[in-house]
């Protein structure tokens, strides 16, 4: 059995590497966003043309990052979400939800200080995980039936 699996969510730590790496040889393969921030926000404007107001700079990005990012979720069988530390990720959530609609295989990545916060998005998930390695057990226990250790 083949996994695709969409890593959505924060792009300002490792996480998607440490999950990669941890997953080496496993029969999974990995999408996510675009996580060059930079290159994140700006892509609209950059190919569709500048604006002077910056909802509508923000807005044309978000349009076509849209194109990936349902593309992505649509094709995974397992949807990973992180929630980090450092920032509000409105677009996690998002996808969290439209992931959840799709019937997707959720599965969320945060630290207990969000458990609060996150408590209608957990609820949705299948599993609700602190730390990467945790997620990469999750994906082994699902290919091959096997427990950390």
């Amino acid at each position: 059995m083949t996994l695709k699996v969409y890593l959505s969510g924060e792009i300002h730590t490792d996480w998607r590497e440490e999950i990669m790496a941890g997953a080496e040889g496993l029969d999974l393969t990995f999408s996510g966003p675009v996580t060059d921030h930079g290159a994140s926000d700006d892509c609209g404007v950059a190919i569709l043309g500048a604006e002077d107001q910056k909802y509508w700079h923000d807005h044309k990005g978000a349009m076509v990052n849209a194109i990936r990012t349902r593309k992505g979720i649509s094709d995974a069988d397992v949807v990973v979400v992180r929630f980090g530390d450092k920032y509000k990720q409105w677009n996690a959530a998002f996808d969290a939800g439209y992931a959840a609609a799709l019937g997707k295989s959720l599965v969320i990545l945060h630290g207990p200080d969000h458990q609060h916060a996150l408590k209608e998005v957990d609820a949705a998930a299948l599993a609700v995980a602190e730390e990467p390695r945790q997620v990469v057990d999750i994906l082994r226990y699902v290919l091959t039936g096997k427990l950390p250790g």
